[in-house]
C-alpha cells in the first residue's frame, strides 16, 4: 500500500483515484504542467508502470501543500467523470482543510518551502564573486556547448506546441500564431529587406510594417542594440516573446546562440538584489557545471545573446541601486536591465523589451529602436480564424460570420479578443442561425460573457468559483497585483480557473532557495472582466461604490506615469455589463431578481450620463465613447453625441481602430456636423476603416509621422462613404507614391470636398501632379494645399498650366515651401448639389459663372530668364489675370523687360510684382515705356535699394465696388494699391534708386512724352530717397510746368535745404494744380500735392484736403485754398523775409503753417510786420514752436498792424493761430491767451493794446475769449464798462475777494448774461456774454469758503443787483447762522431771486416772487428759519417745491423740518432724497405720519435713495393713505423689505388721480405684485409707470398686462431688468395696441428672444405716437429688427438696440426703415456684430438737414474696423445735424481717424466724438487735432485707452485741449 494512502487512512479512495488517473495520463500531465510549470517531467516518464507514475505525480502534488492539493482534488471532480458516490467523499475528505494531515510518513517527510524540479539545482550565491579554478579553452567551450544545448532543449519543452488535454473549448487549446502588425515608431538602422517572412508572416501591406526578422538586424554596429516593442493590453506582446523563444528553439533565429526570457511581473517579486550571473542562471536555467566558464563565454560572445524582458511597464524598481557598470555588481532587476541597455553589462548583447504605451524608463538609450504593435488587420483576422477552425466543419460558417459582421471583425483587431471571439463562435455556430453573431456578440463585454457561458457544461455553471475569481481579480487590481499564490485563490476558484485555462501558472523565484508556483489570469483584460463581474454581481458592493468605479482614464498620463495602472478597462467592462443583454446573466450570477440587477445597472448608466455632459479632453472623450458604446443604450449615446463640441481635437496619444470605432458609433447619434483633428497621435494603420459611413464628420485632419501607405489605403476606402466631409487634411505623414495612388482614386468619389491639404508629406513631382489631376473632378473644392513637398521648376510650370486651364482655379501661390491652389466653384456645379435638377439658369448667369480671374504667385521659385517666354505663352492662353507675382526669382534685367512688355497683352487687372529679381539701374529704363503703352497702369513702384519692382493696374468700376478678398503678399515698403485713384491717374514711384540731378532731365523727358499722349490726365511722381539735392529740386521746379498732368510730387529724402524749398514755393504762382507744399526739413520730407478727388493715400498720412470749391470763412469767392507748411526749420528774420517775398505772389486763399524749435522776438515781429504784404493769407499757424514771452503783446498788436486779422489764439506759448478775412466789413474779432503766464502787472498793457481794436465783439454766438494766468487776488477790472470783459479767467489764483468783486461788477455789464466762479482745485472763473442786453443774470459760486466777515458784503451785493435772478451757493462753508444772516440782510425792493444752496442747479426755475425754492443738504447745516420763511412768503399763493436731500430726519433736523412744513401747509411737492428715517424715539416716523395728512394740496411725493426702517415704512404708508390728491408718487431706488413694500403698495388703494408712478428697485413678490396689479386696474388716469429691476418675470408680466388694459392714457412704460422672457413679451404685445397714447417703452435687459421680439415688433408698429423705444440687451436677433423695419412709428426719436444679437441683415433693414423719419435724434446699436452691415445700415439712414437735430449715434463695440469706418464716415456727411458720435471699443486705427478728421470740419453741429478703446496711435491723434483746427465745432474727442504714449498725449492736449485722453470724461456738461 502506498505510504500516503496509509497516512490519509483512505486506502480504497486512494486506490480508486490512482485507477481513475491511470486511464487519462494526458490530463494528469497537463495538470502537472499547470501546478509545476518548470518541472522536467522527462525522467518521470521513464517509469514503465502507469500506476507507479500516477503515484509519483500524486506524491509531488501532495507535497506541494494544502492549497495545491485541494485545488487538484476540485479539478478532478470538476473535469473528470467522477461518480457521485465517490465525488462526495473526495471533496469531504481531501477537498477541505480538515482532511489534510499535518505529518506524512517517510516518503512524505518534512519538505522545504518548495521543491526544485529536476535540472534546477539550488542556486549558488557566489557567481562571479570568488575566483573559479582555471580551465582550458577546450573545457570552457565544451561547458558552454552543453549549456547552450540545455537552453535550447528547455525552450523546446517550455514553449513547444501543447495539445489540448480535455478537448473542451478553452483558452489553453492549441492556438494558431499569426504575426501582428509591427510598425517602426523610431529606428536607427535600415530594415533587412533581404530576409523573407520565414515564420509564416503575412505579406506586409506597407513598407513600414515589420516582420520578426526586422527586429534584430545583425548589421548593427557594436553598441547598445535595444528594441522596445509597444502595444496595448491584449495585442500579443507576451505571445510574441514566447514565439521568439519557440522559433529560436527550432533553430530559425540562428544568429543567436543563447536566448533568455524574463517577465517583470515575476522579477518584481524578488526580495534581494542579484548579479547578472544569478539573473541568468538562478532565475532562468543553471548550467550543469562550470557556471563561471559559461558566463565568461556568454560575455565574450555577447553579440549572439538575446535577452527578452516582458512587461517593462510593470517594473517597480527605479534604474538605481548597485553599479550597472560593474559586471558583478548587485542590484534590482531594473538596474541590471539598465546596465544591459547601456552596454555596461554583457556589452554587445541584444535586448528586447515589451511594454504598454507609457513613459519609458530613462535607462533606455536614446538610440533604441521603438516598434509599435497594432494587432490584426482584416486579412490577419481571417487567417487566424481559418487556422483556428481548420480541422472543424464550421470553418466556412465562422469565416462568413466574420466577413458579414464588421463590428465583430473590428473587435478581433486585438489578438486576445480574436481568440475569445473564435471560442464563442465555436460554441454558438452549431446551434445558431447564420448572422446571429451580430446580436450575440455586439460588444467586448458580451464577448467575454459568451466566453464564460461557453466554458460550462450543458447544465448550469457554478457561480461560486466565478465570484471567487472575481473577488481575487478585484483585490489584485486594487493592490496593483497581477501574480497570485495558491493561498490567494480559493480552491474551487483555482480548480475552475485551471480547468478552463482562465489561470496560468509559472515558477516564481523570490530569492536564494525560494521558488514557488505563481498564478495569473490568462491576460490582464480577463482579470479586469472578472473584477467587473464581481462589482456588478456581489451583494457586498453597494451602488455608490459601484458608481465610484465608473471613471475615465486620461491617456495623457501615459507620458508622465512610468508604471501604467492595471484597471484601465475596468470602467469599460462595467459599462458593458450595464447593457440590457447582460441582465439575465448577472441575475443568474448574483442569484437576484431583475430589479436588483437593474438598479445596479442604472447606477452605472447614471454615472456615465454625468460624465457625458462634462467638458472632456480628447483621451477622456475616447474612453467615454468606449464605455457608452458598450452599454448599447441609444439614449445615452445620443446624449454623449450631442454634448461633444463641434471641434474635437486629439493630440499626442495613441489611438487604435477600436477607439475610432467607438467614437464613430457615438457620432452616428449626433445631428450637428463635427470636426475631427488628430495631431501627433500614433494611429493604427487601419484606423480610417472605422470612419466608414460616418456622415457626421465635416472636417477631418490627420497630422502624424506614423501615417504611411497602409493608412492612406484604409483612408481611401472610407472617404467615399463620408457624405458630409468638406475638409480633408493629411499632413506630416510618410505617404509615398503608392499611398497617393489610393487617395487619388478615392477623391473623385468625394464631390462635396471643399478643402484638401496634403502639406508636409515630402511628396515628389509625380505624386503632386497626380493629385492636381483630380481637380476637375472636385466641383466644390475651394482650396488645395500641397505645401512642404519637393517639386522642381518643370513641375512648377506644369502646375501653372493646370491653373490656367482648370476653369475653377482662381489662385496658385508658390513661395518657398508653400504650394496652394485656391478655387472658386462654378455657380452651376455648386447649385446642382443643393437644388433640384429641374431648376436651370439662363445663359447670362452661366456666362457669369464661367468668367474668372486668376492670381498667379510664383515667389522664390528659382525661375530664370529661360522660363519667362514659356510662362508668358502659357498665360496668354489663360483667363484674365488679377495678379502675377514673380518676386524673389532670377529674372534679371532681360526677364523683367520681357514681363513688362507682356503686361499689356496679359490684361493684368491688379498688379505685376517683379521684386527681388536682380534689376539694375541700367535695366530700369525698360519700365518707363510701359507708362505710355499700358493705359490701365495705375502705379509703377521701383525701389532698387529695397529690391521692389511692382506694377499696379487700375481696376474697373464694378471691381472696385466688391470687397477685395484675395490676400496681398506685398513688401512692407510697397504702398497701398491705389484702387481709389481715377482710371486715368498714374503714380510713378522711383524711390531709393540713387538718381542724381544729371539724370533728372532725361527722366522727365520720358515722362513728359507720356503725359502729352493724352492718355493720362493726372500723374503722381515719387522721387523720394534719391540724391537730387538743391540742384535737382531747382531743376524740377523749372521742369514741372512741362508735366501738365502732374498732381503730386514727393521729394523726401533728397538732401534739400531751405533754398530748394523757396524754389519750390515759387511754383505756387506757376502751377495751377499745386495746392499744398508740405516740408519738414530735418526729417527731409517734401511733398507737393494738388486737388484730390479721392481719399488721401500718401505714405505720410496727412490730413485729406478740403475738396475744391469749398467756401472758407471770410472769403466770398468759392476757391480751393493753398497751403504752405514748413516744419523743423530754423526761422531767422532774413529767412522769413525771403519766405514772405516768395509767398507774396501766391494766389489765395493761402494757409501758412510754420513750426520750429524756437522763434525769437525779432523773428516773430518780422513775421507780423510782413502780414500786410500777404493779402491772400487766410490762416497763419505756429505750432510746436517755442514763442517768446512778449508774444501776447506782439500778437495783441496784430489787430492794429494788419486790418484783416480776425482771430488770435495763443496757447501755452507753444501754439499760435491767426485767422484772416478778406472782407473789410468785419463782423468782429476775438482773441485768446491761454496758459501764457500773464500776471496782474500785464493786464493794463494788454488791455490797452486790445482797446485799440474797435471791433472786439466776438464770433459765433457772441462769446469773446480771453484766458490768461493773471494771478490776481481780486476780480479783474474791465478796461471799459462796455463789452470788453473777458469770458474766462480760469486758473488765475482768484480769491474770495475776487468772487465778491464779481458779484458787485456783474450788474455793470449790460451784455453779461451770467457768471460762475469756483475757488477749489478746478479754479474756474467765467463770464458769459450775449449780443443783446440780458434782463436776468445768473451767478454760481462754488467752494468759495466764505467766512462771517464776507456775509454782509455778499448781502449788499445781492441787494443792489436787481437784475440777478438766480444765485447758487455750493460748498461755500456757510453755516446755519451765516445763512440766516445772509437771508435777513438781503433787501430787494422788487424782482425775483432764486436761491439754491448745497445742490447743483435744477433744470426748471420757479416763477413765484420772492424766494421760491430751497435746497438743503446734510453736508451744510440749514439756516432758514421757518418763521422767516412764513413771513417772506405771505404774498406767495403757494410754496412749491421743497426738497430735502442727504438729511437725517431722525436727528435734531426734525424740529426744523416740522416747523418748515407747518409754515407751508399749501405745499404741493415734497421730495425726500437720500434721507435716513430711523427709529430713534420714533420722532421722524411720527413726524411724517402726522405731517402728510396736513398737506391737503400735496400732489407730488418723492422718496428716493433713502434708508427707511420697516416700522417707518408702515407709518409712511399710513400717512400716504390720507393724501387723496396725489398725482405723482416716486418710491424708486430704495432698499425696502418686502413687508414694508407691501404696506406701501397697500396705501395705493384709492389713488385714482395718480398719473405718474415709479416703484423701481422695490421687491415686488408674488402677493405684492398681485396687490399692485389690482390697484393699477383702477388708475385710469395713469400716464407713466416705471417698474424697473423688480424681478417681475413672465408670470408677473402676464398679470401686469391685464391690469394695464384700462390705462388707456399711459404714455410711458418702463419694465427693464425684470427677467421677462418670450411668454411675458407675448402677453405685453397683446395689450400694446390698446394704449394709443404710448410714447415711451423700455424693455431693456430682459430675457426676450426672437420669438417674443417678433410679436412685440408687430404690436409696436401699431403704436402711432411712440417716440422712444428701448429694447437693448435682449437676444432679439435679426427677425425682430426685420419686424420693426416693416413700419417704424413716424414720430420715433430714440431707438436703443444695444447688445441685441443683431447682424448685418438686421442693420440693413433698420437703416432702410429709418429713411424718411426726420424726427430721429438718437440711435444706439452698440455691442452688435455689425462690422459687415454698418455700410448698408449707413446707406439706409435718412439725410438729415441742418435744421433738424440728430444728437446721438451709438455704435459702441460693433467690431468696426478701418475699412468699415471709411464708409461710415462718409455716411456721417448725410447727417450734418449729428451732435454725438459714439464709436468706442471698436477696431478703429489711424486710417479711420484720418477719415473722421476729413469730415469733422463739415459737421457744424457735432459736439462730441467718443473713440475710446480703439487702435488709434499718435499719428491718428495728430490727424484729429488737425481736423479740429480746420474750424470744427466739436467740443471734445475722447481718446482714452488708445496706444498713444503719455508724453505724446500730453503734448497733443496742450496743442488742442479738445482732445481728451483721461479715463474720466472732462467734456462740458451740455455734451
Amino acid at each position: 500500500m502506498d505510504p500516503i494512502s496509509i497516512q490519509l487512512g483512505t486506502r480504497n479512495l486512494w486506490s480508486w483515484l490512482v485507477s481513475l488517473l491511470s486511464k487519462d495520463p494526458k490530463w494528469l500531465s497537463d495538470k502537472m504542467s499547470f501546478f509545476f510549470p518548470n518541472m522536467d517531467l522527462g525522467s518521470q516518464n521513464e517509469v514503465s508502470d502507469p500506476e507507479q507514475w500516477v503515484i509519483l505525480q500524486l506524491r509531488a502534488l501532495h507535497a506541494q501543500g494544502l492549497n495545491t492539493w485541494q485545488s487538484f482534488i476540485h479539478s478532478v471532480c470538476m473535469e473528470l467523470e467522477v461518480p457521485l458516490e465517490l465525488e462526495v467523499p473526495l471533496l469531504s475528505t481531501w477537498g477541505s482543510e480538515d482532511g489534510f494531515p499535518s505529518q506524512l510518513g517517510d516518503d512524505g517527510g518534512s519538505q522545504p518551502e518548495c521543491q526544485l524540479h529536476h535540472g534546477l539545482k539550488r542556486p549558488h550565491q557566489s557567481y562571479g564573486s570568488s575566483p573559479c579554478r582555471k580551465q582550458s579553452k577546450k573545457q570552457q567551450l565544451e561547458l558552454a556547448r552543453r549549456y547552450l544545448q540545455l537552453l535550447r532543449t528547455s525552450a523546446q519543452q517550455r514553449y513547444g506546441d501543447r495539445l489540448s488535454g480535455s478537448g473542451q473549448p478553452d483558452l489553453a487549446s492549441q492556438q494558431p500564431y499569426i504575426p501582428p502588425i509591427l510598425q517602426w515608431a523610431r529606428a536607427t538602422v535600415p530594415l533587412d529587406a533581404q530576409r523573407g517572412a520565414g515564420m509564416g508572416d503575412i505579406k506586409a501591406e506597407d513598407g513600414t510594417d515589420v516582420n520578426i526578422w526586422d527586429l534584430f538586424n545583425p548589421r548593427t554596429k557594436k553598441g547598445p542594440r535595444v528594441t522596445v516593442l509597444l502595444g496595448t493590453a491584449g495585442m500579443g506582446k507576451t505571445t510574441l516573446a514566447h514565439r521568439l523563444c519557440q522559433q529560436w528553439a527550432e533553430g530559425q533565429l540562428d544568429h543567436f546562440q543563447a536566448l533568455f526570457l524574463f517577465e517583470f511581473r515575476q522579477l518584481n517579486l524578488l526580495t534581494s538584489f542579484l548579479t547578472l550571473p544569478q539573473l541568468l542562471f538562478d532565475l532562468y536555467l543553471r548550467p550543469e557545471s562550470g557556471p563561471d566558464a559559461v558566463f565568461q563565454y556568454l560575455t565574450e560572445n555577447a553579440g549572439r545573446v538575446l535577452l527578452v524582458f516582458d512587461g517593462l511597464d510593470e517594473a517597480l524598481q527605479p534604474c538605481s541601486g548597485g553599479d550597472p557598470g560593474a559586471p558583478e555588481g548587485l542590484g534590482p532587476a531594473l538596474t541590471l536591465f539598465s546596465g544591459l541597455c547601456a552596454g555596461t553589462l554583457l556589452p554587445g548583447c541584444w535586448v528586447m523589451a515589451t511594454s504598454r504605451p507609457g513613459k519609458l524608463p530613462p535607462c533606455l538609450p536614446a538610440e533604441a529602436a521603438v516598434v509599435q504593435m497594432w494587432g490584426f488587420d482584416s486579412p490577419r483576422v481571417e487567417e487566424y480564424a481559418s487556422r483556428f477552425f481548420s480541422a472543424q466543419p464550421s470553418r466556412e460558417e465562422a469565416l462568413a460570420e466574420l466577413r458579414g459582421n464588421g463590428r465583430l471583425r473590428r473587435m478581433c483587431a486585438v489578438p486576445a479578443l480574436c481568440r475569445v471571439a473564435c471560442l464563442c463562435l465555436r460554441h454558438l455556430l452549431p446551434d445558431s442561425a447564420p448572422g446571429q453573431s451580430a446580436a450575440l456578440l455586439p460588444t467586448v463585454t458580451q464577448l467575454y460573457v459568451q466566453m464564460v457561458l461557453a466554458l460550462g457544461p450543458p447544465g448550469r455553471l457554478p457561480t461560486a468559483p466565478l465570484l471567487g475569481l472575481g473577488e481575487v481579480a478585484l483585490r489584485g487590481l486594487e493592490a496593483g497585483k497581477a501574480v497570485f499564490y495558491a493561498g490567494d485563490i480559493p480552491p474551487s476558484a483555482m480548480a475552475f480557473g485551471a480547468a478552463h485555462s482562465l489561470l496560468t501558472s509559472f515558477s516564481v523565484y523570490t530569492g536564494p532557495g525560494h521558488l514557488q508556483t505563481g498564478y495569473a489570469f490568462a491576460h490582464l483584460s480577463l482579470q479586469e472582466f472578472f473584477a467587473a463581474l464581481y462589482l456588478m454581481a456581489s451583494p457586498e458592493v453597494d451602488k455608490d461604490t459601484l458608481a465610484h468605479r465608473v471613471t475615465l482614464n486620461s491617456r495623457w498620463v501615459l507620458r508622465t506615469k512610468a508604471r501604467v495602472g492595471l484597471s484601465d478597462h475596468l470602467p469599460t467592462f462595467l459599462a458593458g455589463l450595464a447593457s440590457r443583454a447582460c441582465l439575465p446573466f448577472l441575475g443568474w450570477l448574483a442569484e437576484r431578481d431583475g430589479a436588483w440587477v437593474g438598479a445596479r445597472q442604472a447606477a452605472v448608466v447614471q454615472a456615465l450620463r454625468k460624465l457625458a455632459t462634462r467638458k472632456l479632453t480628447g483621451p477622456k472623450v475616447v474612453e467615454l465613447c468606449r464605455c457608452v458604446d458598450e452599454t448599447q443604450k441609444p439614449e445615452l449615446a445620443r446624449l454623449a453625441a450631442q454634448s461633444l463640441p463641434c471641434q474635437l481635437s486629439f493630440h499626442n496619444f495613441p489611438l487604435t481602430c477600436a477607439d475610432l470605432t467607438s467614437l464613430t458609433g457615438i457620432l452616428e447619434r449626433r445631428d450637428a456636423p463635427i470636426h475631427l483633428d488628430f495631431e501627433g497621435c500614433p494611429l493604427e494603420p487601419r484606423c480610417p476603416e472605422a470612419l466608414e459611413g460616418c456622415g457626421q464628420v465635416e472636417n477631418l485632419s490627420f497630422k502624424s509621422r506614423k501615417c504611411g501607405d497602409a493608412f492612406a489605403e484604409a483612408l481611401s476606402r472610407s472617404l467615399p462613404t463620408m457624405g458630409r466631409l468638406q475638409k480633408l487634411g493629411l499632413a506630416g505623414s510618410k505617404i509615398t507614391a503608392q499611398g497617393i495612388r489610393h487617395l487619388v482614386k478615392a477623391l473623385p468619389f468625394c464631390p462635396q470636398l471643399e478643402e484638401v491639404s496634403f502639406q508636409d508629406n515630402q511628396l515628389k513631382d509625380q505624386e503632386v501632379l497626380h493629385i492636381v489631376e483630380v481637380l476637375p473632378c472636385l466641383p466644390r473644392l475651394r482650396r488645395l494645399d500641397l505645401s512642404g513637398n519637393n517639386i522642381s521648376v518643370s513641375t512648377l510650370l506644369s502646375l501653372a498650366k493646370v491653373a490656367v486651364t482648370c476653369p475653377t482655379i482662381t489662385m496658385l501661390q508658390v513661395r518657398e515651401a508653400d504650394l496652394i491652389f485656391l478655387l472658386s466653384p462654378c455657380a452651376e456645379t455648386a447649385g446642382e448639389l443643393q437644388r433640384a435638377p429641374d431648376l436651370q439658369e439662363d445663359d447670362s448667369q452661366r456666362k457669369g459663372a464661367q468668367s474668372r480671374s486668376l492670381t498667379l504667385r510664383l515667389q522664390q521659385c528659382q525661375l530664370q530668364v529661360d522660363h519667362v517666354e514659356a510662362l508668358v505663352a502659357l498665360l496668354l492662353e489663360g483667363p484674365r489675370l488679377e495678379e502675377v507675382d514673380l518676386s524673389g526669382n532670377h529674372l534679371e534685367d532681360e526677364g523683367c523687360r520681357l514681363m513688362a512688355e507682356a503686361a499689356l497683352r496679359l490684361h493684368i487687372t491688379r498688379k505685376l510684382d517683379l521684386s527681388d529679381n536682380g534689376l539694375s539701374v541700367a535695366g530700369l529704363g525698360c519700365m518707363l515705356p510701359t507708362v505710355s503703352t499700358c493705359r490701365t497702369l495705375a502705379e509703377l513702384h521701383v525701389s532698387l535699394l529695397h529690391k521692389a519692382v511692382v506694377l499696379t493696374f487700375a481696376q474697373k468700376t464694378e471691381e472696385q465696388e466688391g470687397p477685395q478678398k484675395s490676400a496681398a503678399f506685398l513688401d512692407s515698403l510697397v504702398s497701398q494699391v491705389p484702387s481709389e485713384l481715377p482710371l486715368s491717374s498714374c503714380k510713378i514711384r522711383l524711390t531709393h534708386c540713387g538718381f542724381q540731378a544729371k539724370q533728372l532731365q532725361q527722366l522727365c523727358k520720358a515722362l513728359e512724352g507720356s503725359c502729352h499722349l493724352g492718355q493720362l490726365r493726372q500723374l503722381h511722381l515719387d522721387f523720394s530717397g534719391n540724391a537730387l539735392g538743391d540742384e535737382g529740386a531747382a531743376l524740377l521746379a523749372q521742369l514741372l510746368p512741362g508735366l501738365g498732368a502732374l498732381q503730386s510730387l514727393d521729394l523726401s529724402g533728397n538732401g534739400c535745404s531751405l533754398g530748394a524749398v523757396l524754389a519750390l514755393a515759387r511754383c505756387f504762382s506757376t502751377l495751377p494744380w499745386l495746392l499744398r507744399l508740405d516740408v519738414s526739413l530735418e526729417s527731409q520730407r517734401i511733398l507737393l500735392t494738388g486737388a484730390r478727388r479721392g481719399r488721401d493715400t500718401q505714405a505720410g498720412g496727412r490730413l485729406p484736403e478740403i475738396p475744391a470749391g469749398a467756401e472758407f470763412s471770410g472769403f466770398g469767392q468759392r476757391c480751393a485754398p493753398r497751403s504752405f507748411c514748413l516744419r523743423e526749420c530754423q526761422l531767422e528774420p532774413l529767412s522769413l523775409h525771403q519766405l514772405c517775398d516768395t509767398l507774396e505772389q501766391c494766389p489765395g486763399p493761402l494757409e501758412v503753417q510754420l513750426s520750429c524749435a524756437v522763434l525769437s522776438d525779432q523773428s516773430l515781429e518780422t513775421l507780423l510786420q510782413c502780414l500786410p504784404r500777404l493779402p491772400h493769407l487766410s490762416l497763419l499757424q505756429l505750432s510746436e514752436t517755442g514763442l517768446p514771452a512778449r508774444s501776447p503783446f506782439l500778437l495783441a498788436d496784430a489787430f492794429a498792424l494788419c486790418p484783416w486779422v480776425q482771430k488770435v489764439d495763443l496757447r501755452s506759448l507753444r501754439h499760435a493761430t491767426l485767422h484772416f478775412t478778406s472782407s473789410r466789413e468785419q463782423r468782429g474779432v476775438c482773441c485768446g491767451f491761454t496758459g501764457c503766464g500773464l500776471g496782474q502787472e500785464h493786464v493794463e498793457s494788454l488791455c490797452w493794446l486790445l482797446s485799440k481794436c474797435e471791433d472786439l465783439v466776438g464770433e459765433g454766438e457772441g462769446e469773446e475769449t480771453w484766458d490768461a494766468h493773471l494771478g490776481l487776488h481780486g476780480g479783474p477790472a474791465p478796461p471799459h464798462p462796455e463789452p470788453h470783459v473777458p469770458s474766462s479767467l480760469s486758473h488765475n489764483g482768484i480769491s474770495q475777494e475776487g468772487a465778491l468783486l464779481l458779484v458787485e461788477a456783474l450788474p455793470a455789464c449790460a451784455r453779461a448774461r451770467g457768471a460762475s466762479a469756483s475757488l477749489g482745485s478746478a479754479q474756474s472763473f467765467r463770464i458769459h456774454f450775449s449780443k443783446q442786453e440780458e434782463a436776468g443774470k445768473t451767478l454760481r459760486l462754488s467752494e468759495c469758503s466764505f467766512g462771517p466777515e464776507h456775509v454782509p458784503r455778499l448781502a449788499t451785493g445781492l441787494s443792489q443787483s436787481l437784475q440777478l435772478s438766480e444765485l447758487t451757493l455750493t460748498r461755500c462753508c456757510l453755516g446755519r447762522e451765516q445763512l440766516m444772516v445772509l437771508l435777513s440782510l438781503v433787501r430787494r425792493p422788487a424782482g425775483q431771486l432764486c436761491l439754491r444752496y448745497g445742490v447743483p442747479p435744477a433744470r426748471e426755475r420757479s416763477t413765484a416772487p420772492g424766494i421760491t425754492a430751497m435746497a438743503i443738504s446734510r453736508t451744510q447745516n440749514p439756516a432758514i428759519c421757518p418763521r422767516d420763511l412764513a413771513r417772506r412768503s405771505e404774498t406767495a399763493p403757494s410754496l412749491s417745491p421743497s426738497r430735502l436731500a442727504h438729511c437725517d430726519l431722525g436727528t435734531h433736523h426734525s424740529l426744523l423740518v416740522r416747523q418748515l412744513m407747518e409754515a407751508c401747509a399749501r405745499l404741493r411737492q415734497l421730495s425726500l432724497s437720500q434721507v435716513n428715517l430711523c427709529d430713534d424715539g420714533d420722532a421722524s416716523v411720527l413726524l411724517l405720519q402726522s405731517l402728510l395728512p396736513s398737506l391737503s394740496e400735496l400732489k407730488t411725493f418723492r422718496l428716493t435713495s433713502s434708508c427707511v426702517s420697516t416700522k417707518g415704512l408702515t407709518q409712511l404708508a399710513s400717512g400716504l393713505s390720507h393724501c387723496h390728491h396725489l398725482e405723482e408718487l416716486d418710491l424708486s431706488n430704495n432698499q425696502f423689505c418686502e413687508e414694508g413694500t407691501m404696506a406701501l403698495v397697500r396705501a395705493l388703494d384709492g389713488k385714482c388721480r395718480l398719473k405718474r408712478l415709479n416703484l423701481s428697485h422695490l421687491p415686488l413678490g408674488g402677493s405684492t405684485l398681485a396687490m399692485l396689479t389690482r390697484g393699477l386696474s383702477h388708475m385710469t388716469l395713469l400716464q407713466s409707470l416705471r417698474l424697473s429691476r423688480n424681478s417681475i418675470g413672465d408670470l408677473g408680466c402676464c398679470h401686469l398686462s391685464e391690469a394695464l388694459r384700462t390705462a388707456t392714457s399711459l404714455e410711458e412704460l418702463g419694465l427693464s431688468h425684470n427677467q421677462i422672457g418670450d411668454a411675458g413679451a407675448q402677453h405685453l404685445a397683446a395689450i400694446l395696441p390698446g394704449l394709443p397714447g404710448l410714447r415711451k417703452i423700455d424693455l431693456s435687459a430682459n430675457d426676450i428672444g426672437p420669438k417674443g421680439g417678433v410679436q412685440l415688433a408687430e404690436s409696436l408698429t401699431l403704436c402711432r405716437h411712440l417716440e422712444e423705444l428701448m429694447l437693448g440687451r435682449n437676444a432679439l436677433g435679426d427677425p425682430t429688427a426685420l419686424g420693426l423695419a416693416q413700419e417704424l412709428p413716424q414720430h420715433l426719436r430714440v431707438l436703443h438696440l444695444p447688445s441685441s444679437h443683431l447682424g448685418p441683415e438686421g442693420a440693413l433693414s433698420l437703416g432702410q426703415a429709418l429713411d424718411g423719419r426726420p424726427h430721429v435724434e438718437e440711435i444706439s446699436l452698440a455691442e452688435n456684430s455689425l462690422a459687415e452691415g454698418v455700410p448698408h445700415f449707413c446707406k439706409g439712414l435718412p439725410i438729415h438737414p441742418q435744421s433738424i437735430p440728430f444728437p446721438i449715434r451709438s455704435l459702441v463695440s460693433c467690431k468696426i474696423d478701418n475699412q468699415t469706418a471709411k464708409l461710415l464716415a462718409a455716411s456721417f456727411l448725410l447727417c450734418p445735424a449729428l451732435e454725438v458720435i459714439l464709436l468706442s471699443w471698436n477696431l478703429l486705427g489711424d486710417e479711420a481717424a484720418a477719415e473722421l478728421a476729413r469730415v469733422l470740419p463739415q459737421m457744424s453741429r457735432l459736439k462730441r466724438v467718443d473713440l475710446e478703446k480703439n487702435q488709434i496711435t499718435a499719428r491718428g491723434a495728430r490727424l484729429l487735432a488737425e481736423g479740429l483746427a480746420q474750424g470744427s465745432g466739436v467740443q471734445v474727442i475722447r481718446l482714452w485707452s488708445n496706444p498713444i504714449p503719455a508724453a505724446v498725449a500730453q503734448s497733443l492736449q496742450g496743442q488742442e485741449p479738445r482732445l481728451d485722453f483721461a479715463f474720466f470724461d472732462k467734456s462740458p456738461p451740455n455734451t
